[in-house]
């Protein structure tokens, strides 16, 4: 295998978040779906800004934050995503450099401004995501550091980006570079609303071996599989997928490699649940950490609900505490 360089290199959205508390009631007069996302246009994410109270942003996309979480873990993580030549794009690089993740990914000129979301959190901490894709979903493969994919041992890909033709085929095409450095794919299936449209030619992945860890919720799994219940849906996945993740709300987290299972209860640690945004992501960096760092699949989930539970105590989808100290309880 190449010299590694990195310990994980993801691709997904460069978008700012831009988060800000709201009233259930605000988001039935908007007609929004608690704990849904949904796709807004350059107008729509204008609009919705404008009646937003007051807010705070900061570079964010769901890869985006769970390479922040790796790097505060200590680990080595790259990041490859689209951004403009604009002030947003600026604040992006900015911030994920600051985080000591690698990013090389030239800015576009012309074009879509940089994305961003907009995540609006309801007293019960739920958040409800509207995102205006904007530059990242102009992510192609001309863009790629080919170098930088095979110095990584993981390569890690999310569906929100896989939803765009271009994007798609540059996860391809890096795809088959980290294959051929010996690299593993990483693929989180991010949203339930990811996985309707494609379902078909993500099982098809999995069943031409192109996936080596999957991420999924109780909810998205149950979407891939076309299964209602969680444990029938881990059945019908866990064969397809050397290791298969699935975060399970208040039932923790557990994993399937080779067929074997393991479960691990939900870390609790700070003020308690703040805000949801980010969870899935930064569970995913400490999971990935661990297995970085070659520790078992217990372990690696630990260490996967410690950083969750971090980032769920406060508002905004990057780590405020140590997460390095919070690691060696794991």
């Amino acid at each position: 295998m190449t010299d590694i360089r990195l310990d994980v290199l993801a691709i997904g959205d460069a978008v700012v978040d831009v988060i800000a508390t709201a009233a259930d009631d605000f988001l039935a007069e908007e007609g929004l779906v608690k704990g849904s996302m949904q796709v807004l246009d350059a107008a729509g994410a204008t609009r919705l800004y404008a009646k937003m109270s007051q807010a705070r942003e900061t570079s964010g996309g769901s890869a985006a934050n769970t390479m922040a979480g790796i790097a505060a873990m200590g680990g080595r993580a790259g990041f490859v995503g689209q951004v403009a030549k604009d002030q947003l794009g600026e604040i992006f690089t900015h911030d994920i450099r600051a985080l000591g993740v690698e990013f090389l990914t030239p800015p576009m000129t012309g074009g879509e401004p940089t994305g961003r979301c907009l995540i609006l959190v309801t007293p019960d901490a739920q958040r409800t995501m509207n995102t205006f894709r904007g530059a990242a979903h102009e992510l192609s493969a001309a863009a790629l550091d080919a170098e930088q994919i095979r110095g990584a041992a993981i390569l890690y890909l999310e569906a929100y980006l896989w939803r765009s033709e271009g994007p798609r085929a540059a996860m391809m095409e890096a795809i088959g570079i980290a294959r051929g450095a010996g690299g593993k794919i990483a693929f989180t299936l991010s949203d339930i609303a990811c996985i309707k449209p494609h379902r078909a030619e993500l099982i098809a992945m999995l069943d031409r071996g192109q996936i080596d860890i999957l991420f999924a919720n109780e909810a998205e799994i149950s979407e891939l599989a076309g299964l209602a219940s969680r444990e029938a849906a881990v059945a019908a996945i866990q064969a397809k997928v050397p290791l298969l993740v699935v975060t399970c709300g208040a039932d923790g987290a557990l994993a399937v490699e080779s067929g074997r299972r393991v479960s691990v209860p939900i870390a609790r640690i700070g003020r308690g649940i703040v805000d949801t945004t980010g969870a899935g992501d930064l569970f995913a960096a400490g999971f990935l950490v661990g297995r970085a760092r070659g520790k078992s699949i217990e372990e690696s989930l630990r260490l996967g609900s410690i950083a969750a539970a971090e980032i769920i105590s406060h508002f905004g989808a990057r780590p405020e505490a140590d997460l390095g100290k919070l690691a060696e309880i794991a």
